[in-house]
């Protein structure tokens, strides 16, 4: 016996030791990884700029997915105000002669692409040149790419050109087939958020504004490819309906594409564009380290500082996403910081919790009092994420920015008819007449009911309200664009809703003026988590087993795995969120 104890406990002691050197060498790597920082790049002369899969443009440092689960991640993810700012740059630098776009999967947001393709035009009036490269080019990417002087394609490549679609899935049926209720309250026809649970179909009111936005958004996009391509409107039409760009010849012969050549042709013909010999190193760097080769630590200037807002809205303090206790510190910072001049306030939110957005706005609505307040609006400022930008001195749009979606609903989920088919029922017990007004077995009374209406109706109202004071409209004004109806950028324009289309370095630029700033600097919040807070971050039971489900079904299958059973879908709460995002893929 005291052998068997023995053997137990040095099999403890080991596994312990095990642990503690496992991890000693983690810290360690973890830490030479961190050493190994861009900030010694130096940029090489006859260099090229160059975008490509190593790229992930993202809206805000909270997008950034790195820690313990992304250690072995090669990407670069990189700010698109950054991304912006290096290509305006790179156009003065001598020592960058061109920029070659060779992204096959673009990583980034429709609005950041519109921006990024803004600056490689400003950049073309340098005179250096643009190429692009593709293999299996997803649409977003050929938008980016199209752009270039020349476009070059795989001879066994494919571009997808194939316009935009948006597939709505519903849950009805599902529900009542599992016995599941769900009753729903809802301010506005447009606010289709909740449809999935209510019907099987899509609505006539829903499929309306799917069909204008859809349609704005695609005649954008498409005019800007065409008018690159030198594709007359009729014709470019035709070659996105027939799928022409599946075909390397077709693509080539409807002028989707230059030339058909292989990968190392390519940087052959950059090398000779360089007017370098053919044993010389062609200098390729990438946008992160583009920037890292001449940005400097944080300087005592005046600013302008940036908020980034991107992700759901909700209550609590966590990093990820817009969580109100958390940005609310922010926002009280920089209303107290004296650098600070100006702030610009970046929106990309579909939105979430009416008590967080509301909680948010007033904080921000405090910091106007004291200095500009610029906001910005990314791929969506919808709902909850409108409604945080109502403190602004003048709100500006991207074309494609999903905005409005002026509306409230409650969900409220329960288990009654799954719970009496599997012998389950409940009786209850209160001391007061609606002290059980909502129960997950038995429902909702129908005082809890009228209840949640009014406090939907409440909540319209004072968005409506804030909405009404900051846009200068009437009730009724905002009221006949609201409804939860969403608008393209363009048209939210038109109707009011924003003051201007332009993009983040715009914003900037204005807040700078409001200030009355000549000389200024541009200081990001929140900043960028460290490495070893990137690990600790990870380190959640929740975290954890979301990213094992992504990995294993893929991320767009997750999207609609979360719309069937995320806790923050179907919570007893009001929410001013937006029902789908739109990508192009």
């Amino acid at each position: 016996m005291k052998s068997f104890f023995k053997n137990v406990l040095a099999n403890i002691v080991a596994i312990v030791i095990l642990c503690a050197v496992f991890f000693f060498f983690f810290i360690v790597m973890l830490v030479f990884s961190a050493m190994g920082n861009d900030k010694s790049v130096v940029v090489k002369k006859n260099s090229v700029l160059t975008i490509n899969l190593k790229t992930n443009i993202i809206d805000s440092p909270t997008e950034e997915e790195g820690g313990l689960f992304n250690f072995n991640d090669k990407n670069k993810s990189v700010l698109i105000y950054d991304a912006i700012e290096a290509i305006h740059k790179a156009k003065n630098d001598d020592n960058i002669k061109g920029i070659s776009i060779e992204a096959d999967d673009l990583n980034a947001g429709i609005t950041q692409i519109d921006d990024l393709r803004n600056a490689i035009d400003d950049f073309k009036k340098s005179g250096k040149f643009v190429y692009a490269y593709g293999n299996t080019v997803s649409q977003a990417s050929y938008y980016l790419g199209s752009v270039a002087d020349k476009y070059y394609l795989n001879p066994a490549g494919m571009i997808e050109l194939k316009g935009l679609a948006t597939e709505v899935a519903f849950f009805k049926d599902f529900a009542d087939k599992y016995g599941i209720g769900i009753q729903v309250i809802r301010h506005g026809k447009f606010k289709s958020a909740v449809e999935p649970f209510l019907r099987n179909d899509i609505s006539p009111e829903n499929k309306e504004q799917l069909s204008t936005l859809l349609n704005d958004i695609w005649k954008n996009t498409s005019s800007r490819m065409a008018t690159s391509r030198k594709i007359d409107t009729a014709q470019f039409r035709t070659v996105v309906d027939s799928l022409y760009g599946m075909i390397p010849e077709l693509g080539l012969k409807y002028k989707l594409a230059d030339k058909l050549i292989q990968k190392g042709e390519y940087d052959e013909l950059i090398k000779s564009k360089l007017s370098l010999k053919q044993d010389d190193r062609l200098n390729k760097i990438s946008l992160g380290k583009y920037i890292a080769s001449y940005s400097d630590d944080e300087k005592s200037g005046e600013k302008v500082a940036v908020l980034y807002a991107s992700g759901s809205i909700n209550g609590g303090d966590n990093y990820n996403d817009i969580h109100s206790e958390r940005y609310i510190k922010y926002i009280k910072d920089l209303q107290e910081n004296d650098k600070v001049k100006a702030v610009v306030f970046r929106i990309n939110s579909p939105g979430g919790s009416a008590n967080a957005s509301d909680e948010i706005l007033f904080e921000l609505q405090q910091l106007k009092k004291k200095k500009p307040l610029i906001v910005s609006f990314g791929d969506y400022a919808a709902s909850g994420g409108y409604y945080i930008a109502m403190a602004a001195d003048k709100i500006y749009s991207e074309p494609n920015t999903l905005t409005g979606s002026i509306g409230v609903f409650g969900v409220i989920p329960y288990f009654k008819d799954i719970a009496n088919k599997n012998g389950i029922r409940a009786d209850i017990v209160a001391t007061n007449a609606n002290s059980q007004y909502y129960s997950s077995l038995n429902g909702v009374t129908p005082y809890g009911v009228s209840l949640i209406t009014k406090s939907v109706e409440g909540t319209y109202k004072r968005f409506v309200h804030f909405v009404t004071q900051n846009r200068k409209q009437t009730f009724d004004q905002i009221d006949n664009v609201g409804g939860g109806r969403v608008w393209s950028g363009t048209r939210a324009k038109q109707i009011g809703l924003v003051d201007e289309l332009g993009t983040l370095n715009d914003a900037v630029k204005f807040a700078a003026q409001k200030a009355g700033l000549k000389s200024y600097e541009v200081a990001s919040y929140p900043k960028r988590m460290t490495p070893f807070e990137q690990i600790f971050k990870d380190l959640n039971e929740d975290d954890i087993s979301a990213r094992v489900i992504k990995n294993k079904i893929g991320k767009a299958n997750y999207e609609i795995f979360q719309q069937v059973v995320e806790e923050r879908k179907l919570q007893s709460e009001v929410k001013m969120e937006m029902p789908y995002q739109i990508k192009i893929n």
